[in-house]
């Protein structure tokens, strides 16, 4: 049993070596300190005009969110869509049903205002 979870475990052994090693070396070879040229925030090869205390407004994240729940869920459309021949009309209906509450749920967050950019 122990030979078919030999690769396994060699290759965890070998990555956590090399990973360890590289983090010693990093601590003896690597800069004391960093220059303070290179703390300065760069965006594409030029200085970012952005502050540090700079906040993104809520709808940055509410729409963001948004996107990732929506896109999720018609994750799970999919394996449905391969297969439905061999789930049957139960599965067509429970997909429906499934389709129509996300689209009720998009119209509630799209008549609330949320997808609107400030």
């Amino acid at each position: 049993m122990l030979r078919s979870y030999l690769p396994a475990i060699v290759f965890l052994v070998l990555g956590g070596g090399v990973g360890g090693a590289f983090a010693v070396l990093n601590s003896f070879i690597g800069p004391r300190r960093a220059a303070p040229q290179k703390q300065d925030p760069y965006e594409c090869g030029l200085p970012s005009d952005v502050k540090k205390g700079l906040r993104f407004g809520i709808s940055f994240y509410l729409i963001a969110m948004l996107f990732i729940l929506f896109d999720i869920e018609v994750i799970f459309l999919y394996p449905i869509a391969i297969q439905l021949r061999a789930f049957g009309t139960f599965a067509l209906i429970e997909t429906l049903v499934f389709v129509v509450l996300l689209f009720v749920a998009f119209v509630y967050v799209w008549r609330r205002g949320a997808l609107e950019w400030r």
